[in-house]
């Protein structure tokens, strides 16, 4: 018995999906998942509402698409398009803080978009779940080969490190898109990654010391 392979795709076709996922990408940054309608979609790339439905079947699957493009856009130029290990990885974050500032709208998209999916039931949700804890755990897989690397124990903070790594460069991108004459994203994106970095190979007191973790 023979398996039937799925048909690929024209090359005209492939060329028109990226079209509508760029055309999508502006339209969910500016306006939001919920507001940004299919029509205003379908207009910036000369097809109707039915076409768009056409290629991507519905809303929710458009916006699912939307996001892993611009994953795929992220790794591409990357040997084995996939994100480094070790401490290549934080160099390419740093990289990639000082690629964001030159395409403010992808950076607006994904900020819109991963602040709606918090909300009940957005299609986005799983999505940025699985996101977060995969990039959690590469994160902490790096440090634990960087620690590795130079004979030490890797600490109990590396998770707290990854979150953190995370939180600060989307945040940071956040007050730069708010105010970009004032923030900085990718010099202030590259401190932060190199303190957190540091804090984890090369722990010691806080010089804060403002006692905020309980005693027992």
């Amino acid at each position: 018995m023979t398996t039937r392979r799925a048909p690929r795709a024209r090359p005209e076709t492939l060329v028109k999906r990226t079209e509508i996922l760029r055309a999508a990408t502006a339209t969910f940054g500016a306006k939001g998942y919920k507001n940004g309608p299919l029509t205003e979609i379908a207009d910036q790339v000369g097809m109707t509402h039915a076409g768009i439905l056409h290629h991507f079947g519905s809303k929710d699957q458009l916006l699912v698409e939307v996001l892993k493009y611009r994953d795929q856009e992220d790794v591409a130029p990357l040997e084995g398009a996939h994100i480094p290990g070790g401490m290549e990885l934080f160099r390419h974050l740093v990289r990639t803080a000082f690629t964001n500032e030159t395409r403010p709208g992808i950076v607006q998209a994904y900020a819109v978009l991963s602040a709606e999916s918090v909300t009940d039931e957005h299609p986005g949700r799983a999505y940025f779940e699985e996101r977060y804890q995969t990039l959690r755990r590469e994160i902490t897989e790096a440090f634990a080969a960087v620690c590795a690397e130079r004979g030490i124990t890797a600490p109990a903070t590396v998770d707290r490190a990854a979150a953190s790594i995370l939180a600060v460069m989307d945040g940071l991108q956040v007050q730069w898109l708010l105010s970009p004459d004032d923030v900085q994203l990718a010099e202030a994106s590259a401190f932060a990654i190199e303190a957190i970095v540091a804090a984890v190979l090369e722990p010691s007191r806080t010089p804060l010391d403002l006692g905020l973790h309980p005693t027992s």
